[in-house]
């Protein structure tokens, strides 16, 4: 975009140090002052998307509205600067990789030699600059630099600063500073190690961002200034937080914005966050009423799995004043009494055979116990399995979990037969929902027309409603044309709603779910009602 400035974010160090939530913060800052910011990805991964990567290893695989498959932190970044991105605001090497290696079989390059400098590193500039959508394009690096396999981003960073100018590139690198318990004292030698890294490949950073697990003296800031050429003034000490949406706040206050002065014309007055210090107001509020919240999965060593989910159920709480206390459900170790120790129930989505029996025994006691119940994607599936097990149908299954079972009430959808192994074959994305005219999801919504983003391959198959409706549940959402079930709902209960999409990527801290607000209001009526 012309006359876009672009603010790179790299990281040393170690990964996970927070690229992504400082990103993020930087541009919550710059909206916060009227300037229009977008924001990208760019991870040196060989996959084409994030879709086939492992869950517990890498987290929640985030899904955009044009049905892009992506690393978690377009998750913060939606979020943080309430945004809708899509398929371009996440660049991987491996899509990269493919698209020139189908341009050079398909004789594009004329027989020249097709090498990573400049074709791969040309490629990802021309990247940034198509995500390009504000006054400022915010592009965080993944990786940690020196990475062997992120050496071309980082390279094409560099060039990029001849491409547009270096007046019009600002680059932010985040380290980490460990405390040494034994000695008493914050170690700067790896922060320092990584910013010779940085500078050895041609970039001087205008900015360097130190986080550390509590707060460090400024000393360690004028060190590091010292061994790296930065000023000091751009040396920002950014300690943990008690949760990340104080991270904006710790942002604005700090020495970062002096930086951005003389990057951009944003005047000098201070940023005026007021919508964050009300939002961590609540966040930190004491003696509010808590609502204990069982989530039933099987990734539960990491629960960056289930971010969004979570993200969803404490903003809900917020919004009304209220804390939640995330209990963890084993799926695969699940029983009735687990259940009956949390005040409301949320199975997420998933694939996979394993754990799915505890979450159809979640569902079955939500529906015998009048539990409050959020089904999300697998979660309606396996509410559709319960009702129609308790009909009577007890081999009721999908055909994803049994493929011989003679009630499939829930299906491969049509044209995926064949498929299930492979990435990009899901329905991914935005599709519309139409629902049931008085129905608690139309309530809810406050519309009969719904827009909700997908990420799965089974469906409900309708042969079997009557079987499912006997079992206390009833079809309350549809896509237009009537044959896709989008929602469920129990009748005669406090709250019982299951989608087939996943509302949790359009949550925001500052503006709830309404599915989540529901079941939040719900439980807290429910608690209210057994005092």
């Amino acid at each position: 975009m012309e006359n876009t400035k672009y603010i790179f974010v790299t990281g040393g160090v170690l990964s996970g140090v927070g690229k992504g939530i400082t990103a993020a913060s930087i541009g919550a800052v710059l909206q916060s002052q009227g300037v229009k910011v977008s924001i990208q990805k760019c991870d040196p991964y060989l996959n084409v998307d994030a879709g086939l990567l492992n869950p517990k290893e890498h987290g929640e695989c985030f899904v955009t509205k044009d049905g892009a498959e992506t690393d978690l932190d377009l998750g913060h970044y939606e979020r943080f600067l309430n945004l809708e991105l899509t398929q371009k605001n996440a660049t991987l090497s491996g899509k990269l990789l493919s698209q020139l290696i189908a341009d050079e079989r398909a004789g594009k390059f004329g027989g020249r030699t097709v090498q990573l400098v400049p074709h791969l590193t040309g490629a990802i500039q021309d990247a940034i600059e198509l995500a390009a959508d504000g006054q400022v394009h915010i592009v965080e690096i993944g990786g940690t630099v020196g990475d062997y396999e992120g050496l071309s981003f980082v390279e094409a960073i560099r060039e990029f600063s001849m491409r547009v100018g270096r007046e019009n590139c600002m680059y932010v690198h985040v380290v980490y500073v460990p405390f040494i318990s034994t000695s008493k004292e914050f170690k700067t030698k790896p922060a320092q190690n990584a910013l010779n890294d940085l500078r050895g490949f041609g970039i001087t950073p205008d900015c360097v961002v130190v986080r550390t697990d509590e707060p460090a003296p400024h000393s360690t800031a004028e060190k590091i200034a010292s061994f790296s050429g930065v000023a000091s003034d751009g040396v920002i000490l950014l300690p943990n937080a008690r949760t990340v949406y104080e991270v904006p706040l710790s942002i604005a206050s700090s020495g970062i914005h002096k930086v951005l002065q003389r990057f951009l014309p944003i005047g000098e007055a201070v940023p005026e966050m007021k919508s964050w210090r009300e939002l961590v107001s609540h966040v930190h509020a004491e003696n509010t009423p808590i609502v204990n919240v069982g989530v039933v999965a099987k990734y539960l060593d990491n629960e960056d799995t289930y971010i969004s989910v979570l993200e969803a159920l404490k903003a809900a709480a917020w919004h009304d004043k209220l804390q939640v206390n995330i209990v963890w459900i084993n799926a695969e170790t699940a029983a009735e009494e687990d259940f009956a120790a949390v005040d409301a129930l949320v199975v997420p989505g998933g694939f996979g055979e394993r754990g799915v029996e505890g979450k159809i025994a979640a569902a079955r006691y939500a529906l015998t116990h009048n539990k409050p119940y959020l089904g999300i994607c697998l979660g309606l599936q396996v509410a559709v399995i319960a009702a129609a097990r308790m009909s009577g149908l007890e081999q009721a299954n999908s055909s994803e979990f049994n493929p011989n079972t003679p009630h499939n009430v829930i299906y491969i959808m049509e044209g995926q037969a064949g498929k299930e192994s492979t990435g990009g074959t899901l329905r991914l994305g935005d599709y519309p929902a139409v629902a049931v005219a008085g129905s608690l999801v139309e309530q809810l919504y406050g519309s009969l027309h719904i827009t909700e983003r997908h990420r799965h391959r089974y469906e409900v198959n309708r042969q079997f409603e009557a079987a499912f409706n006997s079992g206390g549940l009833i079809v309350s959402g549809t896509s237009p044309d009537g044959k896709l079930v989008e929602f469920v709902e129990a009748k005669n209960q406090n709250f019982f709603v299951a989608t087939q999409a996943h509302p949790e990527f359009r949550s925001r801290p500052h503006n709830p779910h309404p599915l989540f607000v529901g079941l939040i209001r719900a439980t807290e009526a429910a608690q209210a009602g057994t005092r």
